[in-house]
């Protein structure tokens, strides 16, 4: 016996943000542009519900507003925020200037360079490394939606002695503010630097864990997310994701 399992309609813009098409902010602003169709029919109202399995298609000119929008990688120095600003401290946006553009294109700059351009995750203030800035929505939910598969890369640098029982618990067994951490990858580099390869982001997570295994971080330097590299990015110099460049 087989049994027909309703599917409930649900607002237009949620399923797009839901597939990756675009964050739900593009998708009103696409909808109110009357850029989208759903099943062939244009959508006018940002309040349309529509099928889960329901064919949604840009117009030329929604495909071009989101491809206009830029992703910045910037090598953040120690002493910048990554997000808002706190007193006494500037945000990392505020690096995202022509004179810091490394390996600069004779192509012009977008006038609009930093509007909307906010950090795909966090890299506290201490920290030193690539951070993601970026205006697409698609980018942004990819590194730090609820369900991201994306890994990040640290080298962490530490006081105190590394042993085998330190690296267990901080591989698996550690909780943060009363909940478990996903399993890491930890190992040993050197005799006073570690290797860290998580898939979450909590606050000052890996400063906190060492905290836990009685090591105290001096260095902390994110060095790759995803399929992105830092590679060679000098400190303190941005640079445009590259096209065919993928997280």
């Amino acid at each position: 016996m087989t049994h027909n399992t309703f599917m409930e309609p649900m607002r237009i813009a949620k399923l797009m943000a839901q597939r990756g098409m675009c964050s739900r902010r593009e998708a009103e602003t696409l909808i109110e542009r009357g850029w989208v169709c759903a099943n062939g029919e244009k959508i006018l109202s940002c309040a349309t519900r529509v099928a889960p399995d329901a064919v949604i298609t840009l117009e030329e000119q929604g495909r071009r507003f989101l491809s206009n929008h830029v992703t910045i990688l910037l090598h953040k120095p120690v002493g910048f925020v990554s997000g808002q600003p706190e007193k006494g401290y500037a945000p990392a946006v505020s690096l995202i200037v022509p004179e810091n553009q490394w390996k600069p294109s004779n192509a012009s700059l977008p006038k609009n360079l930093t509007a909307g351009l906010a950090p795909a995750g966090r890299l506290d203030i201490d920290s030193q490394g690539l951070l993601v800035l970026t205006q697409d929505g698609r980018v942004a939910r990819r590194l730090i939606g609820g369900d991201t598969k994306v890994d990040k890369e640290y080298l962490v640098r530490v006081k105190g002695e590394i042993n085998e029982q330190k690296l267990r618990l901080l591989n698996h067994g550690l909780s943060l503010d009363g909940r478990p951490l996903k399993p890491a990858r930890v190992s040993s580099l050197h005799p006073n630097e570690l290797q860290f390869i998580l898939w979450e982001g909590r606050k000052r997570q890996i400063r906190r864990m060492c905290a836990l295994v009685g090591l105290e971080v001096v260095r902390l330097k994110r060095v790759r997310i995803g399929r992105v590299t830092l590679g060679r990015l000098p400190y303190g110099k941005w640079r445009f994701l590259a096209e065919g460049e993928l997280f």
